[in-house]
């Protein structure tokens, strides 16, 4: 019997018992002068340290993880190679290369399970510190990585020694990705390989296939149903049901197939990119954690506004929010939105949204590249969201306030060690007209002007049958010679003095009476001469105050 065959015997043959104690034997040689090892039944999984009888008892009573073949935990050290269990060469050129990219890959995804590279291959290690009392999590990104390590150290075919089946599937993917290969290509692709590539070959057979392996990568897609008309989303609380609150509209739409039967299909999706992952990745990554602490440690302080970080508003946030300060490794972020043209045909009325999130905490040369790009949501049109983008934002700002407030366990790469990271959302990037639907403001009409509020001077021209928007002689100096010129400009001389822009408190207070109202046809409008808020705010914003909406939610729906 070799070394791990025990693992998978009955818990109460003599087989598992000896093996149990074999491992024993090895791990107290190994252990520090504590006497404590770290114990691998099921339910602990690496994650508790205990004596060498207590180890026994659970393993004895529980098991012993499946996946744990390799006793890295335990002071066993194992180089892997690509050719590991084949009887392929290594040939001195591929042993001074030093790791394979998917090697590297694996190490930027699970780099609290790896301790490092070495000759060629990942040393791995298990940090205490990372899967103490979180055994769960750990257990499963354990198992994750010896599945995506195996793969990446199993040969494509027998006597293979360029492509693993790990690098093969994601060379595949990465391809069909940047080149826009269809779902309908793909497995006509993967088929006729598979027809060309030896019976050994372990390509996957469909576009699932592959798409399941991919996702161990943890950088999911989240599909959420939505209202047709856009007003509510089929989410958290509201899952289960079947009809809109607002408007009744079933969220399915009717395909009659051909066989006359009538199948289920969802009549709008949002797609839903989780950020959290997403921030976690670039503490995870060898190449990006370096560059976190840019904005603090990297940056030179001379007045010159080079990165978001020499402006004022970073500063004023910084004045007002110290413990967010205090540790650097916190994300500040960008939010842009804009709707586009799918299809480049300007006869076409389509509008489909993308949203995107920018971290600034990284050096001008790179947050805005395009790399550094994170997607958080795609909302499909083909009519444009208006102030209803509120509705599909609902995950990114619920996840934005969970980042804010609580914070996510992170693995820093640099430190190697977890930390609590935090994000604050610093801007929103935005033309004038998204910046309405995002705010909730008028950019239009009587009160457009984001400044002046309800003091905006417009006029209403009978013939053009349009605003002009006049009264800019305000902000100048009382004495300027401008404002006593009326017949330059509209025959009138100016005496008044720059309007008050209000503050964020005047603002919420002026968002206490505005309801949301899912259905803009029955939105009360006020009239021409009405200075009532609702003329100047259609909504509270979603950035506002996410309690207030949900207020307004209620009432609406009562």
């Amino acid at each position: 019997m070799d070394k791990t065959s025990w693992m998978t015997m009955c818990q109460n043959t003599k087989e598992y018992v000896d093996g149990v104690n074999e491992f024993l034997k090895f791990a107290s040689d190994n252990m520090d002068t504590d006497g404590l090892i770290c114990c691998p039944c099921k339910k602990c999984c690496l994650s508790k340290y205990f004596k060498v009888d207590m180890v026994h008892d659970h393993l004895i009573y529980y098991g012993i993880c499946q996946g744990y073949t390799i006793w890295h935990a335990h002071g066993e050290k194992v180089n892997f190679t690509p050719n590991v269990g084949t009887n392929a060469p290594v040939n001195d050129e591929q042993s001074q290369e030093g790791p394979s990219e998917m090697h590297t890959m694996l190490q930027d995804v699970f780099p609290m399970f790896v301790r490092g590279v070495v000759g060629g291959g990942l040393e791995m290690g298990v940090e205490a510190e990372v899967i103490d009392g979180n055994s769960q999590v750990s257990n499963e990104g354990v198992q994750k990585f010896y599945n995506m390590l195996k793969d990446a150290d199993e040969p494509l075919y027998e006597g293979c020694t360029k492509h693993s089946r790990f690098s093969a599937i994601v060379r595949l993917w990465n391809m069909k990705c940047l080149d826009g290969w269809s779902n309908n290509i793909f497995p006509e692709l993967l088929e006729f390989l598979n027809e060309l590539l030896p019976s050994g070959a372990s390509l996957p057979k469909t576009t699932y296939e592959a798409k399941k392996f991919m996702s161990d990568l943890e950088l999911e897609c989240v599909k959420i149903p939505v209202c047709p008309n856009g007003c509510m989303l089929f989410w958290k609380n509201n899952e289960n049901r079947e009809t809109c609150i607002f408007c009744q509209t079933s969220k399915w739409k009717q395909n009659a197939d051909t066989d006359g039967r009538n199948k289920k299909s969802l009549a709008k999706v949002l797609r839903w990119f989780p950020l959290k992952s997403r921030l976690q990745r670039l503490f995870m990554s060898s190449k990006t954690a370096s560059h976190i602490k840019w904005h603090a440690e990297g940056r030179i302080d001379d007045g010159v506004l080079r990165h978001p970080a020499d402006g004022m508003a970073w500063k004023t946030f910084d004045s007002q929010h110290n413990d967010f300060v205090s540790d650097p490794r916190n994300v500040r972020l960008g939010l842009a939105a804009d709707g586009f043209n799918l299809f480049g045909n300007m006869s076409i009325s389509h509008s489909t949204w993308p949203i995107m999130i920018i971290p600034y905490n990284l050096p001008p040369w790179m947050c805005m590249k395009r790399s550094t790009f994170m997607l958080s949501l795609i909302i499909l049109g083909p009519s444009s969201t208006s102030i209803k983008i509120d509705v599909y934002l609902e995950p990114s700002i619920t996840e934005l306030k969970e980042l804010w407030e609580v914070g996510s366990p992170t693995y820093n790469a640099c430190s190697k060690r977890m930390f609590t990271m935090h994000a604050a959302l610093m801007w929103t990037i935005n033309d004038f007209l998204a910046y309405g639907d995002l705010s909730g403001r008028s950019t239009k009409a009587r009160f457009a002007c984001i400044c002046c509020m309800d003091n905006t001077w417009s006029k209403w021209l009978k013939h053009e049958k349009k605003f002009s928007y006049m009264g800019h002689r305000r902000f100048l100096p009382m004495d300027h010679r401008w404002k006593k010129q009326a017949s330059a400009f509209d025959g009138t001389k100016e005496i008044n003095h720059p309007p008050i822009v209000p503050n964020g408190d005047d603002i919420l207070r002026q968002l206490e009476n505005v309801e949301y109202v899912a259905d803009m046809k029955k939105r009360k409008m006020t009239s021409e001469h009405d200075l009532d808020v609702q003329s100047i705010w259609k909504k509270c914003s979603i950035f506002f105050d996410l309690p207030i909406l949900e207020r307004k939610f209620v009432t609406t729906q009562s």
